[in-house]
């Protein structure tokens, strides 16, 4: 069944920095009315924590709906939350139903951050998205099927991600200290300046749980020495060839009967990480040109708490959406 074009849909963005709500409805005629949770949903043992993801949600899609009136219902609701893929077992098992009970929504769907951030740069059309912050994902569908590459973590993968970049200028900068090859003066002295002597930075790093986030906070004096220093902007080319890699291995394959450059798809970067500038985005242009030849790349349409609204609208209307998927788009009652 079709919802009428003014009907209500929910979208939310749960990520480490906390959880994000938008009201809209289904043509994206009427003003959306937002909220923001600052506590991020808990995770633990049993994945992502659904029963504080919903004392969030609740209160806060109640609050937007105040103005609609007595009656007013969500036609559809998305939800998108880092870690769904992985930790969403439980989100999967009990949302739908406690979405239905506590809001009367009958249509929900449960994407990953990097779904949502798919659906909020390209909305539904085919392509490829890189979200690259401390971390780095690449994702592609030609509205049949999903592929992923990367998105395994600073230990297992990441590559050309925030932490990923912060991790070798740092170790550029203790090179530079032991007097190794491969070492920078320049990286030295920023990390000295940033993050204190060189011989404090293991005890600084690895008891930290933050690892991650530590390490991503150096990319940025990477990027700044990259302009005058030839080790951080080889590093910066480094992390573009592997962005770039991981573009084409999600980005639709051309038909095998299309001539050469006959097919393009769109390829769109989102994250804090492109905020970077021409130091890594000119390198980044080059590799792309030349791994993925068939690839346009566009800027981002919107945001994944954008990508959410566009999801939740995709399941209260007709006509083809983006692919479900067991734990990277689950839409219950659809395989």
């Amino acid at each position: 069944m079709t919802a009428a074009p003014d009907a209500l849909v929910l979208g939310v963005d749960s990520g480490g920095s906390g959880l994000r709500l938008a009201l809209g409805s289904v043509d994206a005629r009427r003003p959306v009315r937002t909220a923001v949770c600052a506590e991020p949903v808990r995770t633990g043992v049993g994945g992502i924590d659904a029963g504080h993801l919903l004392e969030q949600v609740l209160p806060e899609a109640r609050r937007l709906l105040e103005p609609e009136g007595p009656g007013a219902v969500v036609t559809a609701v998305a939800i998108g939350a880092a870690g769904m893929a992985t930790l969403g077992e439980r989100l999967r098992a009990e949302l739908p139903a406690a979405l239905a009970s506590a809001l009367g929504v009958r249509r929900v769907a449960l994407a990953a951050d990097a779904v949502t951030a798919y659906a909020g740069a390209l909305g539904r059309r085919p392509g490829a998205v890189v979200a690259a912050g401390t971390g780095m994902i690449a994702l592609g569908t030609d509205l049949t099927t999903w592929r992923r590459a990367d998105g395994w973590g600073h230990l297992l993968g990441d590559s050309g991600g925030g932490a990923w970049i912060g991790r070798e200028g740092l170790d550029a900068a203790m090179r530079a200290h032991d007097g190794r090859r491969g070492g920078s003066p320049a990286l030295l002295a920023r990390l000295e300046a940033v993050l204190g002597p060189a011989t404090g930075l293991p005890g600084l790093l690895y008891p930290r749980t933050d690892r991650p986030a530590l390490l991503a906070s150096f990319a940025p004096e990477v990027g700044a020495c990259a302009v005058y220093d030839e080790v951080a902007s080889r590093i910066l080319r480094e992390a573009a060839a592997h962005i770039a890699e991981a573009a084409a291995a999600v980005c639709p394959r051309p038909a095998p009967d299309a001539a050469p450059g006959a097919e393009t798809y769109e390829v769109a970067l989102t994250g804090g990480l492109f905020r970077m500038g021409e130091t890594l985005l000119g390198p980044l242009r080059e590799e792309l040109a030349e791994q993925v030849p068939q690839a346009r790349v566009v800027p981002a349409a919107g945001d994944p708490l954008h990508g959410s609204l566009e999801i939740a609208r995709a399941l209260a209307e007709p006509g083809p959406g983006l692919p479900p998927h067991p734990t990277l788009l689950f839409v219950p009652g659809v395989t």
